[in-house]
């Protein structure tokens, strides 16, 4: 890693640390976030939310595109595949390329539209189940191990929130 890379790594995650410690309610820490995760992984969609098993829906909770994507937008999840290794074991899916794209998402025109050809979604979980996810889409043919890694790391600071919400609501 360059040297000036590195600078901008260590001075984003000073930030993020810095607003993650001023956060008084979830959504000042989904904003700081959010803008690290940009920051850190360049353009792209990024939104976290809340897995209600129940029901088998997703709730949107924070959007980079809330014009595309807004805050409060629901969706059922029946079973699939994608649904038992993120929602139900709680694995990280990482789809590349349109296919990976179209066989997951029914929204692919959208996700398409914002130029967009590959996902990581990370599950959230907490006391070993999951709660929400943390989804990250971009422009990438084949995902680096080391932003892999990134996401995950983003994820798990998003979850305390995305807890608290939860317990907040009842």
């Amino acid at each position: 890693m360059s040297q000036l890379r590195t600078a901008a790594l260590v001075a984003t995650v000073n930030a993020l640390c810095d607003r993650l410690q001023q956060a008084g309610e979830p959504a000042m820490a989904f904003d700081a976030i959010g803008a690290a995760t940009l920051q850190a992984m360049g353009p792209g969609l990024l939104t976290i939310n809340a897995w209600h098993a129940g029901p088998a829906q997703i709730e949107r909770l924070w959007s980079s595109d809330r014009t595309a994507y807004p805050v409060g937008g629901r969706k059922s999840k029946g079973d699939s595949a994608w649904r038992r290794q993120l929602l139900e074991r709680g694995e990280v899916f990482v789809g590349e390329g349109d296919a990976a794209l179209a066989a997951v998402f029914d929204d692919v025109q959208v996700i398409r539209g914002l130029g967009c050809t590959a996902v990581v979604n990370v599950p959230l979980c907490y006391q070993s189940r999951v709660i929400g996810t943390f989804n990250y889409l971009a422009d990438r043919s084949a995902w680096p191990v080391a932003e892999l890694a990134a996401l995950r790391v983003l994820a798990a600071l998003a979850t305390p929130a995305v807890h608290a919400l939860l317990a907040a609501r009842g």
